[in-house]
């Protein structure tokens, strides 16, 4: 599935604690391997699994350290998630995870409304949106990943199913946390999963670079050469002041994002993000 960036729920380097070097080991979803699967008993009926209920929680006491490493790249855990939001792919995991330890110390259900997510707070709930056919969940991150270069969110089988995800794998989607104050009413939940709808997927870019020098973004577009895929420099105004912005593209295929990513590091560009029109 396009999901695989996934790690072996591995070790986790957590941030120095003086006097003492402490490490913590934490399982997180997506260490890279191969294959994930879904339920032994088939296709999963997600039509009467509601999606999860905001609610205020405190922190939980694993995996909201001030910082971890995976593979030597360092990631800054948020304070909060208020006003959080993000577009990008998102993938799914399942059977492989199923029963073992999240980063917050639960326990993964596949078949539970939850998620994974690299730097937001643990728990956070989520409106995850997928971009192409409009449908809306609404999930509880409890764990940390994926981290595959190219994914800003790991759904469980059955929020990735009611996403509308699950075949294909992978999924443009728009992720915007939630306050449980604002979002709920007598006990009941605000958010339901709304109905899919065909649609044309949208167009997107592999944003390398943004400067405010446009000779810095002319360098970066003709050192992408080798790539030959179409590279545009867009300009655009951020709190007044002009910026230079290098993106590859447009894409509509995650397939072809993910070969492209995968070169970059042979060119020496490290970050990247997706961008949509």
């Amino acid at each position: 599935m396009q999901g695989r960036g996934r790690f072996n729920r591995g070790v986790l380097q957590y941030e120095r604690l003086l006097p003492v070097l402490l490490f913590l080991v934490i399982p997180a979803c997506s260490f890279l391997s191969d294959k994930d699967q879904a339920p032994r008993r088939g296709k999963v009926d997600a039509s009467g699994i509601p999606d999860a209920v905001p609610k205020v929680e405190p922190k939980s006491k694993y995996g909201n350290m001030a910082f971890y490493e995976v593979f030597g790249k360092r990631y800054h855990v948020l304070d909060s998630s208020k006003g959080f939001k993000q577009k990008g792919i998102a993938s799914w995991y399942g059977k492989k995870f199923h029963g073992k330890k999240t980063s917050s110390g639960e326990i993964y259900d596949m078949y539970a409304m939850t998620a994974a997510h690299k730097t937001l707070p643990l728990p956070t709930y989520l409106e995850v949106k997928n971009l192409k056919n409009g449908r809306k969940i609404v999930v509880r991150v409890n764990d940390r990943g994926p981290f595959h270069e190219n994914r800003i969110v790991d759904l469980s089988h059955t929020a990735a199913t009611k996403l509308g995800i699950i075949e294909k794998g992978t999924g443009l989607v728009e992720i915007r946390a939630i306050n449980p104050g604002a979002y709920s009413r007598g006990g009941a939940p605000v958010y339901t999963s709304s109905r899919a709808s065909k649609s044309k997927p949208p167009d997107f870019y592999i944003q390398v670079g943004a400067f405010s020098d446009s000779a810095n973004a002319k360098k970066l577009k003709n050192k992408l050469a080798p790539l030959k895929q179409r590279v545009r420099i867009s300009k655009t105004k951020v709190s007044g002041k002009t910026v230079f912005r290098v993106q590859i593209g447009p894409l509509n295929n995650i397939d072809v994002a993910d070969d492209i990513v995968s070169r970059l590091t042979q060119l020496g560009v490290y970050e990247h993000r997706i961008a949509l029109q």
